[in-house]
């Protein structure tokens, strides 16, 4: 049968030095695979919002070629999971002999790297001529981590200097009063740890919250959820997200989705929430990432889909832009943006410095500390709502919040009480200033980005500080990009757009 090539990764992508062979895929393997497939018409995530019903009839992918590939994927003995054309997606599962069979990884082996041992691929995938025009992204063959949380904690014994209940910092911020996120759902994404119930309410009465909104773990691809009792892994993300957003929204619904984490797996856990009609999130939050560098193109490709496909329902996705500066941690120090903030369909959310007193600046421990991500995108195109940016790559983070641990938030983390800063704070309070802002507009902001460029009025620029690639200046910059919120002043023009 004749194939066509459907991506090319970098030839260096199995060649990091972090990698080292250690041998084949077994073809007796399990393997998961989900393809994305392209929509019937392109989506404008920047029109008014639609209904499910609605998108699925705009948008959704032709059945008669889900159908031409679920019949492939039978045909080389995989098993399909999930085949929905309003979700672009078909996921499979057999071994890795048959996925080989079906879709011929140029090179796939297992490799070892400081994160254990992983298969990999590089090279091309192939699809049959009659659906590769339709396909964007062949997932699963890779099973690397590609994201980590994007918190840190303030070293127990560090001197004091000044630090905040999340609701605090939303009266720095000036959040809309006689909201709380009353009938909203916000979505939180993990790639792992867990919580105790018990502890969650511990801590929101212990700020003397009442909160009326409901907490509910949402396992995806039956992921397991239990605390590890690692405050500084998984555990402390999943904790600090629960406790920002369910103390600055009390009354909004939570929903916990818990996912694996390699990028097939991040894109099923998100597409959990994005797709889910019984819970129905208005926002999402995202304190996982990578650099950009680290991911493949066609990754990149169908996660964007996939955010265009939530701003098009009404849903706001907001996603820290990492902390560890310009780099992002790249393993060679190549300036390079984190993703999924780098999306131009997601909120990318920075770092910045809050004094009890005087100017906030940006956050920025030093080369060896944290510091707010961002840059420019070596991938995706500066979006027509961000202009001026300089380089033609999209440019990151579009809003700030405060991140730097030694002005950081009080939270508990398996139950010991602990202070933390990272982006990975400010993409649940900026979730949950949406979902106050939704609820008190009686609708869904969904694709906020170019309301907010339109209002640059509504927030604190942040003209002071780097992050150790880019300087802060006035306007937007690549550090902390439009500011801190004047929560009362976005939710007024907003009132307005």
């Amino acid at each position: 049968m004749i194939r066509h090539h459907l991506q090319t990764l970098p030839s260096s992508f199995l060649m990091e030095p972090t990698l080292s062979p250690i041998g084949d895929a077994m073809g007796s393997e399990p393997i998961r695979l989900t393809i994305i497939l392209k929509p019937r018409h392109a989506m404008n995530p920047a029109a008014p919002r639609l209904s499910r019903a609605d998108f699925a009839h705009n948008h959704a992918t032709d059945q008669v070629v889900i159908d031409r590939l679920v019949a492939y994927a039978q045909s080389h003995g995989l098993t399909v999971r999930l085949a929905r054309a309003a979700e672009h997606r078909v996921c499979l599962s057999g071994t890795y002999a048959q996925a080989r069979s079906a879709f011929e990884p140029d090179k796939l082996g297992r490799y070892r790297s400081a994160a254990g041992e992983h298969i990999c691929r590089s090279g091309h995938l192939h699809v049959p001529p009659d659906l590769a025009e339709h396909v964007v992204a062949i997932m699963g063959f890779d099973e690397r981590p590609v994201a980590r949380p994007h918190f840190r904690l303030r070293p127990l014994r560090a001197a004091a200097e000044t630090s905040y209940d999340p609701p605090a910092i939303a009266a720095r911020y000036d959040f809309p009063t006689g909201t709380n996120g009353a009938k909203q759902t916000i979505a939180l994404i993990e790639l792992g740890g867990g919580y105790d119930a018990a502890q969650m309410s511990q801590y929101f009465a212990g700020l003397q919250i009442h909160r009326t909104g409901t907490l509910e773990a949402v396992p995806v691809d039956d992921v397991s959820v239990a605390p590890s009792g690692a405050t500084d892994g998984p555990d402390g993300e999943v904790q600090l997200d629960i406790e920002v957003a369910g103390s600055v929204a009390p009354a909004a619904n939570l929903a916990v989705y818990f996912g694996g984490n390699s990028s097939r797996a991040f894109l099923d856990t998100i597409a959990a929430a994005v797709h889910d009609s019984r819970r129905n999130p208005s926002v999402i939050a995202i304190s996982w990432g990578g650099p950009e560098t680290n991911w493949s193109a066609q990754d990149l490709d169908a996660m964007d889909q996939l955010f265009q496909t939530a701003g098009s329902l009404g849903i706001s996705v907001c996603a820290a832009s990492g902390d560890s500066g310009a780099s992002d941690g790249s393993a060679d120090g190549t300036l390079t943006v984190d993703f999924p903030a780098s999306s131009p369909h997601v909120l990318g959310c920075g770092g910045t410095r809050l004094p009890s007193n005087g100017a906030e600046s940006a956050w920025n421990d030093g080369p060896e500390g944290g510091a707010s991500g961002g840059g420019y995108s070596s991938h995706f195109a500066r979006p027509p709502w961000q202009s001026d940016t300089g380089p033609s790559g999209r440019g990151v983070p579009d809003v700030a919040g405060d991140a730097d641990p030694a002005t950081g938030y009080r939270v508990t983390l398996d139950g010991q009480a602990r202070v933390v800063g990272g982006t990975s704070a400010v993409a649940p309070l900026w979730a949950a200033l949406i979902a106050r802002i939704n609820q008190g507009l009686g609708s869904s902001v969904g694709f906020i980005n170019p309301a907010l460029y339109a209002a640059p009025a509504a927030f604190t620029d942040i003209t002071s500080g780097n992050n150790n690639g880019y300087t802060c200046g006035p306007g937007w910059d690549p550090v902390t990009g439009l500011g801190t919120p004047i929560g009362s002043a976005i939710y007024s023009a907003l009132k307005r757009h």
